[in-house]
């Protein structure tokens, strides 16, 4: 188990629209300049929006993969340990990162999970 930084890296690049910002200590993703994901490589950690009922039930879950992040707008970030999540789970909970952020006229770009894994494992 365990994902490594670059196939969440080519994961999160593979989703339509997606728009990597690079800082000193993290990279950001957005979707027509809307936030929906960080990459801390230090830590080997990436933050997801969610709503707050999944970012309960992931951190209640499991706590050694998922904390709380922050909340804000309505929406709850997760910190997800890449070390601790599959490569189907993380492609599962970028996507819903993804379209909790993206605009309708986009929505119809989706991705199915199982298509960003496969991007992402090759």
């Amino acid at each position: 188990m365990g994902v490594e930084i670059g196939r969440f890296l080519r994961l999160v690049r593979a989703l339509p629209g997606c728009e990597p910002g690079e800082s000193e200590q993290y990279t950001t993703f957005r979707v027509r300049g809307k936030l929906f994901g960080y990459l801390w490589p230090r830590t080997a950690t990436v933050g997801l929006k969610q709503t707050l009922l999944e970012q309960a039930a992931l951190v209640a879950e499991r706590p050694e993969v998922f904390e709380v992040q922050f909340t804000a707008g309505g929406f709850g970030w997760v910190v997800v340990h890449l070390d601790g999540i599959d490569l189907d789970e993380l492609s599962e909970l970028t996507l819903e990162a993804w379209y909790l952020t993206v605009p309708e006229d986009m929505r119809d770009a989706a991705p199915t999970p199982e298509s960003l894994a496969e991007v992402s494992a090759g």
